[in-house]
């Protein structure tokens, strides 16, 4: 078998990858209990701008109240040579244990014309801590197992809803065009793209990169990426496995994916060991609107970042939102 033949038969078999669904039947009651939780509540958003050495962009330092008294910290960079009054705006999610980085890393998209919003995610490599409350068994390895057996606790919960509170500041800034939000990310980002894009109709366009958090019971029983963790948890705590898969099933964007209604741009990696190709198909192939694939066979977690990048940009550009 030739390579091309070899690559087309993984390929078929990716496109068609369903497992079955894990999804319990409070499940859509469950977020909508969530997001209601936290409509109204005050973001109480704050933005100071800094120094920075281009006069083509204005940076600022950005927070607002997450999911609960939690400040999400991040970056906004807003270019100032466009005549346009209002700007499309990306919203960034990092990696795991990653942070919003540093503004020049957000430069490529300002430099389209593009308003740029990075936030951390709580309690991994940022400036951004974590106010919630847990009362369930403590953590093992990683933040992954904090909450596990209590989907009301569940890390991941706060998460997904500092994710959308990031729209809410977006929307708040007067050079923003509201129709005009991209959620974007890698890795852990590209599964908070994900979740966002299912439980919230605002995103016009989700990029999501060798995304996670996707057929999380495979990841978990194959001890890939940041899931490992909770297969350490359950080597310690075998007799919770019934309680812990119930409560992750609350979280995998498979069992979200079919209420994404925006465009998506994706990408997978056949030699990830992470974020396995398979997982994200497993959400990617129940997105029932517009989507579109790239499939990096040689590479593997990096996802053929760097060329990736300019397919990203040049997706954006298609799509008109510029």
């Amino acid at each position: 078998m030739g390579y091309k033949s070899y690559f087309e038969d993984k390929k078929k078999a990716l496109e068609t990858y369903k497992p079955e669904l894990t999804r319990a039947e409070d499940f859509w009651d469950f977020w909508q209990e969530t997001i209601k939780s936290v409509n109204g509540k005050n973001l109480d958003p704050i933005r100071i701008q800094i120094e920075y050495p281009s006069e083509y962009v204005k940076v600022y330092k950005i927070s607002y109240y997450g999911y609960d008294k939690t400040r999400i910290w991040g970056w906004m960079a807003v270019p100032v040579f466009t005549k346009e009054e209002k700007l499309p705006c990306l919203i960034q999610y990092h990696g795991f244990t990653d942070s919003c980085g540093f503004p020049w890393q957000l430069m490529h998209w300002v430099m389209m014309g593009i308003a740029v919003i990075a936030v951390d995610c709580r309690e991994q490599g940022g400036f951004t801590g974590n106010c919630a409350d847990y009362i369930t068994m403590g953590q093992v390895g990683n933040v992954v197992t904090k909450g596990l057996l209590d989907k009301r606790e569940y890390y991941y919960r706060a998460v997904y809803m500092d994710c959308i509170r990031a729209l809410d500041f977006a929307e708040r800034c007067s050079e923003i065009d509201k129709t005009k939000l991209i959620v974007r990310g890698t890795s852990q980002g590209g599964a908070l793209a994900m979740a966002v894009s299912s439980l919230d109709l605002r995103p016009a366009l989700a990029i999501a990169n060798v995304p996670s958090n996707s057929n999380i019971e495979k990841r978990v029983i194959g001890h890939y990426g940041s899931f490992g963790a909770v297969s350490d948890y359950l080597k310690r705590y075998p007799y919770e496995a019934e309680r812990v898969f119930h409560t992750l099933s609350y979280f995998d964007i498979m069992n979200m994916a079919e209420a994404v209604r925006c465009p998506v741009f994706a990408s997978v990696a056949l030699e990830d060991e992470v974020c396995p190709a398979a997982c994200y198909y497993a959400a990617y192939n129940r997105i029932p609107g517009e989507k579109e694939m790239m499939v990096y066979p040689f590479n593997g977690h990096d996802g053929a970042g760097n060329l990736h990048m300019e397919h990203e940009m040049e997706y954006v550009k298609r799509k008109g939102l510029l």
